[in-house]
């Protein structure tokens, strides 16, 4: 069988439909988290135990609660088995004697039915992905580092699948959300130098250490990522309190302080890098588009400080922060040092 340059093309295509459905999935996670809907299945893979959620707190047993923080409590010993086999016996203690991981939320109609279309996008990803597999399969021949990249791909989503289970069963505890968003990443650029390396395209001209300056913007702008994260557990800790969302931001403390402080670096390190590229080739729109997410990310950064956290910010902000990171990435694999 003789492999085209149609083939290719539908690769290619693939791959960006791929991409685009695991951003939509960031921000309907986002959603999820804003919502305070991340425990809305207690268990998974099905949501209170059947395929097809509930619509009503009656279709449940009234021990619903019982049943599934024991259901909870089995998967996070054997979880804590596997981080003391690695030597994160810490950890493994922290999850096994925090009595809140095991706190069941009352049944939510709404906050089910958003955390369940949740997985229903990550199943759609799976099938992509496999797709993604296969037809890198049938490029193998004339590249096979495409298909190893996908199998990566693939590895990952199954692992990201399964510890989507972790965050669950441990009620969302911090650091595992964090781990889940991290392999969001990778996902975003394996799938994006799939895209990028099946595009016959010249490279552009870029300045000498643009390269470098902008893998310093990604592992900046990934640390401000984190930290991030760090201000989302925090506001969570303080929600629970059931103090008043103005006073969200004040009781983050250090987290909210650090954040905040750090994004200046963002800033600037973000400045000299889209000079520098102005400079070489002004007339890209790719520099303009991350001019423009950045500003997005600060100003939906600044709209949550100051006007109390809105709801619909948050996945916004997170959202345009992961495209700002996956733009970055592009601009690496586009651009080629001329002097």
């Amino acid at each position: 069988m003789v492999l085209t340059n149609t083939a290719t093309s539908r690769f290619r295509r693939l791959c960006l439909i791929t991409l685009v459905a695991v951003y939509f999935l960031i921000l309907v996670g986002g959603i999820v988290r804003s919502t305070g809907s991340g425990m809305g299945c207690p268990d998974w893979p099905k949501c209170f135990g059947s395929w097809v959620p509930p619509t009503s707190v009656t279709q449940l047993p009234p021990d619903y609660k019982e049943k599934f923080a024991a259901f909870r409590e089995s998967k996070n010993k054997k979880f804590a088995r596997y981080l003391k086999v690695f030597g994160f016996e810490e950890t493994a203690n922290s999850i096994l004697n925090d009595a809140s991981i095991l706190e069941e939320a009352d049944f939510n109609v709404t906050k089910t039915w958003i955390e369940y279309l949740n997985r229903i996008v990550g199943v759609i990803i799976g099938f992509l992905i496999m797709a993604v597999l296969a037809s890198s399969y049938l490029l193998r021949k004339q590249n096979p580092g495409w298909l190893w990249v996908a199998v990566a791909a693939f590895i990952t989503v199954v692992v990201q699948g399964w510890f989507g289970s972790i965050v669950v069963s441990t009620n969302l505890t911090a650091w595992t959300i964090t781990v889940h968003m991290l392999m969001a990443f990778v996902l975003v650029v394996m799938l994006l130098w799939l895209y990028e390396r099946s595009a016959s395209r010249t490279k552009l001209p870029a300045l000498k250490y643009t390269r470098v300056l902008l893998t310093a913007c990604m592992v900046v702008l990934l640390a401000q990522v984190l930290l991030g994260t760090e201000v989302r557990a925090a506001i969570d800790r303080v929600s629970a309190l059931l103090l008043p969302r103005s006073s969200w931001i004040l009781e983050a403390g250090q987290d909210f302080l650090v954040h905040r402080a750090f994004s200046w670096v963002v800033v600037i390190l973000h400045s000299v890098l889209i000079f520098r590229l102005l400079k070489t080739s002004p007339f890209i729109p790719l520099p303009g588009g991350l001019v423009l997410l950045i500003l997005l990310t600060l100003i939906s950064g600044i709209g949550m400080a100051y006007f109390a956290i809105p709801a619909f910010l948050q996945p916004l902000h997170l959202l345009a922060a992961t495209l700002t990171f996956g733009l970055q990435f592009l601009l690496f694999l586009r651009f080629e040092t001329v002097r």
